[in-house]
């Protein structure tokens, strides 16, 4: 992977030494205010990405501040790009952004979490300075999505700000702020791959252009496809070529995540004016309402999780080295799916994901209020023509990259009053008109019609959180199955809360919205969900919410108000809960590990004890205080438990060791009082 990481930046930086694009980063030396802060004075100096809520959005506040922020840049723009074209290019402004150029009004964009492009050629002074001012909103509005949701709504430019300098001909940043390049998989197996590739071009001239148009498929050492054309371009045009690779080295997940890269470059004949270069990750997969997920004709079981965008003190103005030390953290752990929820997450994110062979769910904000009041559907056009719009951004900027392998289309939708069926019925057509390589899928937690629209369905299921017991996960999934056989069943949400200061000796289960949420029985509820979904290969994928703690201003539960806390991971990402080590035990083979269970509860009242590991080792034993306490074996969910282990009174130093192949060890001590 390093090597394929190098060669694309070599790629793209040989092609800017000789194109006349430039991408500059307009990260840097902002001025910020709130609206109603007309006064001078009131302005600060921010870089970006920036949200304003990084503070109040995490302190529990229900009433964080949403309206009005302005952001004001001063750019100067190089006599030397007078002749070119000049595009802002935003990744995410939550959630409403309207663009000014000198104080003239160029454009709106309706929607926080995907990119949007202006082109501002003609409103720059050329060899001076010019003021960028956006003013971001993120006030409720019913015409936005999403309207509710169980996560905060952070206001602010919190992505990257691009210039783009092209030639007047050039590949089209404007296509809803898509590279201009479509790879469309036509036909993938192991002894061929037949690829579509759909370039749009674009002209501000006032006279047709001509122009050379190439297209290069590099395996990272040589070209394995090659095709240049004469194309004469007069406004927009698109552009297809038909790409043959025999014996294709496929994108196989985790097993060998191998991308190969489209290399397309428009030149005059003598120079090269424009490239782009995207991933092509040549895979084929379906879901079988039986048996479940398969890639490249193999099956695989989706081990996935959930991740929100946010950290402390930070809020949703995250870098990349934050969604580095994410998936870094996901691999440990070993899990190889990932649900985007619920929006549309950073380009960095989905270049991390394909790279690293994940399988990806990324989704639409059309989130339900969940067990809160108000609704995610309001039926008036406005709504559901944003709603279109978005749908169309997430599949036309993600389109090229091989780990997204589902659209998701909701999420814990009602059909009381306004009823979304209809509506969902559009999107799900608008997505199949978009893109029919990839399928749909939704998730949804209750009976209806809309459970019935996507092309895979998932529910979010907190069997032994909220009430019952985890054993009605199995009922349930086996009823539905049983009920619905034809269609495909997946989990999208499955968690509990823990806060690892909250330590018990009995296994409880607590009430969710209380100040109580104890490590242990987090863990227990992952130990026997997991136990379920393992048993059922029909279930095409399972998704633990969450993996990392999250803000959620209006949650009064837990250790402190504004945090869920179903997180695999602290939210400062510092701690690994228990939980964390039982999925890394059964999902992440490859590293030898054993892990004791409750050490953070170093302070107990009772001599007689369970002690419990997960390992990845088929055996350990058991020391106590020097002593042994027998051997164990692992059960089929990679855990281990030695009962009525006597402690002395006072100190106790307590070891557990796997001396098979692997030798690991872990211990803790226990104080018994």
């Amino acid at each position: 992977m390093f090597f394929i990481v190098l060669f694309l930046s070599l790629v793209v930086g040989a092609t800017s030494a000789v194109a006349q694009r430039q991408t500059l980063s307009l990260n840097d030396n902002w001025t910020f205010r709130f609206s109603h802060e007309v006064e001078k004075r009131f302005e600060r100096r921010v870089n970006l990405p920036h949200t304003w809520n990084a503070q109040d959005a995490l302190s529990g506040a229900i009433d964080y501040k949403r309206g009005i922020g302005n952001y004001e840049k001063i750019l100067f723009a190089d006599s030397a790009w007078k002749g070119k074209r000049v595009f802002l290019k935003f990744d995410g402004v939550n959630s409403v952004a309207d663009v000014f150029v000198n104080r003239r009004h160029i454009g709106e964009h309706r929607g926080g979490y995907s990119a949007f492009v202006f082109e501002i050629t003609d409103r720059l002074n050329y060899g001076a300075k010019n003021s960028i001012l956006v003013r971001a909103n993120n006030g409720e509005s019913l015409d936005v999505m999403p309207l509710v949701g169980d996560f905060n709504f952070y206001g602010g430019i919190y992505r990257d700000v691009h210039l783009i300098v092209a030639d007047e001909v050039c590949i089209s940043p404007l296509d809803y702020a898509s590279p201009g390049v479509y790879l469309v998989q036509k036909e993938v197996s192991r002894r061929k791959a037949v690829v579509e590739a759909r370039v749009l071009l674009h002209s501000s001239a006032n006279a047709p252009k001509r122009r050379t148009l190439s297209l290069e498929i590099r395996d990272g050492e040589r070209t394995v496809f090659s095709e240049k054309r004469e194309v004469t371009v007069e406004g927009g045009r698109e552009e297809r070529f038909t790409v043959v690779i025999d014996n294709p080295r496929l994108w196989d997940g985790q097993r060998d995540p191998f991308i190969y890269q489209a290399v397309v470059t428009l030149g005059n004949g003598t120079a090269t004016l424009d490239a782009a270069v995207q991933p092509l990750g040549l895979r084929y997969f379906s879901t079988d309402p039986d048996k479940g997920f398969f890639l490249n004709g193999n099956h695989l079981a989706l081990r996935g999780v959930c991740r929100h965008q946010d950290r402390p003190e930070l809020g949703n103005a995250l870098h990349e080295a934050h969604h580095r030390e994410d998936v870094d953290l996901m691999l440990e752990m070993g899990a190889n799916a990932i649900r985007l929820s619920h929006y549309q997450q950073a380009p960095a994110l989905y270049d991390m994901l394909d790279e690293s062979g994940f399988v990806a769910w990324t989704e639409i904000p059309f989130v339900g209020p969940g067990g809160y009041q108000d609704k995610g559907f309001v039926d008036k056009p406005a709504f559901r023509e944003n709603g279109k719009t978005q749908l169309k951004e997430l599949i036309r900027q993600n389109y090229n990259h091989p780990s997204v392998c589902f659209w998701g289309l909701f999420n814990e939708l009602k059909e009381a009053g306004d009823n979304p069926a209809e509506y969902l019925r559009e999107l799900q057509a608008l997505a199949r008109e978009e893109d029919s390589t990839r399928p749909t899928t939704a998730a949804s937690n209750q009976n209806g019609e809309i459970n019935f629209i996507t092309d895979n369905i998932a529910w979010n299921r907190y069997d032994g959180w909220y009430g019952s017991s985890p054993s009605t996960l199995a009922k349930w999934l086996d009823a539905t199955h049983a009920r619905h056989p034809e269609i495909r069943i997946g989990v999208s949400e499955y968690g509990a809360g823990a806060c690892v200061y909250h330590q018990q000796d009995s296994l409880k289960q607590p009430a969710p919205n209380s100040w109580w949420h104890p490590e242990n029985w987090q863990t227990y509820y992952h130990v026997e969900n997991w136990k379920i979904i393992k048993a059922r290969p029909f279930v095409w994928g399972s998704f633990i919410w969450n993996m990392f703690d999250f803000g959620a201003a209006h949650r009064t539960e837990g250790n402190r108000p504004g945090i869920n806390d179903k997180g695999l991971v602290t939210f400062d990402r510092k701690v690994k809960k228990d939980a964390f080590y039982f999925y890394k035990a059964n999902w992440n083979t490859r590293e030898p590990m054993i892990h004791l269970a409750e050490k953070r509860n170093d302070s107990r009242s009772e001599t007689a004890q369970t002690i419990m590991a997960f390992s990845t080792e088929p055996e350990a034993e058991l020391f106590v205080n020097g002593k042994s306490a027998g051997k164990c074996k692992s059960d089929d969910v990679a855990t281990l438990k030695w009962e009525n282990v006597q402690l002395q009174k006072g100190r106790n130093t307590v070891e557990v060791v796997a001396a098979g192949k692997n030798k690991v060890r872990d211990s803790t001590v226990i104080d018994v009082r």
